[in-house]
């Protein structure tokens, strides 16, 4: 096809695109790119090849992209079509003679409210039961939901800690599913139904009805539910310490929780506290992103608080940081393999307290050192593809985590990551160690005493082009190394084919002489090869050490 061409067959598609367009403010964004190419510039013409050049793809994670219009942006004609098709897959796949609940959520970034109504709209318009959450929260109440209402599905109109320009379309199952988001083959069956929407139905032509509105007492139940997480002990009076809700929707759901279960209320950042979908003061709102603390680092030095949380906008993920002389503005954030272990022997001690057996759970990217912890309790232990997904359907799950700040710790309430849960969990840790004198900093080194001096890393490389990162992985199979720096290779898990019972995917683990182990994937979300380092030393210092020269020598391997 000839350059005129290409841009002739770009400058129908946007045309048919303003068509059914039912945004103004794209509609007239997109005329505008539409009109300069039209004239013969260049620029434009390049805009609306990027645009309309491909689709967002519907996959296990939904939707997900910058806002905008066109068929590679998120929008409400790209959202309409989703959830016609959507509503498709569920009345295809519900019993006879049943009408299928769906119940919608959204955060706060721009249009989340305007993507949910459209889709609780059509959902009703397709012939099913549509309810809509009443006002913005958390991607963990818009999970727990589909549990306690006995839903066939749930959307959540999140990106969760993306950019600003960014929002998402996130899908859980009810029914044998239990809650959780998506897997395979589910993603492409949706996938299909959406493609057949999108070429043969024009927005206003899809059938719209009138949804409902869940009522408060579906609110008052996660309160409530997760409250009972950790009750306060007396160890939690005089807590001093300070909470960030990053721009995003945790902060009024948090508070409740707090109250009810009897814990003092935070020094909050005021600055981040409200929700606000153009996060003003991070350019990143990820907790795990240099920076992005700062104020909350700056609020708890002003205070003299004794720890810091973190949520991200959607609140399914928790940071928690501490003090410490030798970082940078005296405070230091954990990972979240730190939190994951301590959250993880909470869980395994609880059960061993009941008499529960169970598993513990995490992706085969996290600490090994969750791993020990199940053995030490004699608990079972899986480790899953990245991703919640996966985590949530370890089988009989007692407590799952992943290091991307992520963990699971009422799987019979929410089967997916909650950053408010996990939240309370660390605070009843804290106020029981408050109760026996200790502080957070002690509960980190008694980890370590019990269960051995374990570190973690990570080695990024970022490229242009996607290609290099297929030919680095290719390498490394053909050519299998020997060694990773002075440290001979004992054994090497390709997970293209499956592996110990995970499903296949594209990741290399490499098990070091030392105990140590390497694992290399290309991210899912970035154009980024991701190394993940863990290692186990006889004591922190030395487990600093052999982490560090890991690092050296993972650099050289992969750069």
């Amino acid at each position: 096809m000839s350059g005129a061409d290409a841009a002739g067959t770009m400058l129908d598609a946007a045309r048919a695109w303003l068509a059914q367009d039912p945004d103004e403010l794209t509609r007239a964004e997109l005329t505008a790119i539409v009109d300069a190419a039209a004239d013969g510039d260049e620029a434009a013409s390049a805009e609306l090849a990027d645009r309309f050049g491909a689709r967002l793809q519907f996959g296990t994670a939904g939707l997900r992209g910058r806002l905008g219009a066109g068929s590679n942006r998120m929008n409400r004609v790209l959202v309409s079509q989703a959830a016609a098709g959507f509503a498709a897959y569920l009345r295809e796949k519900a019993a006879p003679g049943t009408t299928p609940l769906v119940v919608v959520g959204y955060d706060g970034r721009r249009n989340s409210d305007v993507f949910a109504r459209d889709s609780a709209e059509l959902f009703a318009g397709a012939g099913l039961r549509a309810v809509l959450l009443p006002r913005m929260l958390p991607t963990p109440v818009l999970a727990f939901a589909v549990r306690h209402l006995d839903a066939a599905a749930g959307v959540m109109v999140t990106a969760s800690h993306n950019p600003p320009d960014d929002n998402g379309y996130k899908v859980y199952l009810g029914g044998a599913d239990a809650g959780s988001q998506i897997v395979s083959p589910a993603d492409a069956e949706i996938a299909a139904h959406i493609d057949r929407v999108a070429a043969t139905s024009l927005v206003p032509d899809l059938a719209r009805a009138a949804y409902e509105i869940a009522d408060e007492s579906l609110i008052s139940a996660y309160v409530a539910a997760t409250a009972a997480v950790a009750p306060a002990t007396a160890g939690a009076a005089g807590m001093n310490w300070v909470y960030t809700a990053m721009h995003g929707v945790g902060s009024e759901t948090l508070h409740a929780i707090l109250d009810l279960a009897g814990y003092p209320r935070p020094r909050v950042v005021e600055a981040q506290i409200a929700p606000d979908g153009r996060f003003p003061t991070v350019a990143f709102p990820n907790p795990e992103e240099p920076g992005a603390m700062d104020l909350a680092f700056e609020t708890a030095r002003a205070v003299g608080a004794d720890f810091v949380i973190a949520n991200d906008p959607d609140a399914d993920r928790l940071a928690v940081a501490l003090p410490d002389e030798t970082a940078p503005g005296g405070w230091r954030r954990l990972t979240g393999n730190e939190i994951g272990l301590l959250l993880g022997w909470r869980a395994a001690a609880r059960a061993g307290e009941r008499g529960e057996t169970g598993s513990l759970a995490c992706s085969l990217v996290s600490s090994p050192g969750l791993q020990t912890v199940a053995e030490h309790y004699g608990l079972d232990f899986h480790a899953t593809l990245t991703g919640f997904k996966w985590i949530s359907r370890a089988p009989g799950i007692l407590y799952g985590f992943e290091e991307a700040l992520g963990y699971l710790v009422n799987p019979e309430t929410v089967r997916d990551k909650d950053g408010i849960s996990a939240a309370v969990a660390i605070l009843g840790m804290i106020a029981d160690a408050r109760e026996r004198g200790e502080s957070l900093a002690d509960l980190l080194r008694g980890f370590q005493e019990t269960f051995g001096f374990f570190a973690s890393g990570q080695v990024s490389l970022r490229v242009d082009d996607l290609s290099v990162i297929g030919r680095i992985m290719s390498a490394l199979r053909q050519a299998p190394p020997a060694r990773v720096g002075a440290v001979a290779v004992t054994g090497i898990d390709d997970l293209l084919t499956g592996a110990g019972g995970v499903p296949a995917s594209d990741v290399l683990r490499l098990w070091l002489e030392d105990g140590s182990r390497l694992i290399v994937r290309p991210s899912g979300t970035e154009p980024k090869l991701k190394a993940y380092l863990d290692v186990r030393g006889s004591s922190a210092a030395d487990a600093q050490e052999r982490l560090a020269a890991l690092d050296a020598a993972t650099r050289t391997l992969l750069l």
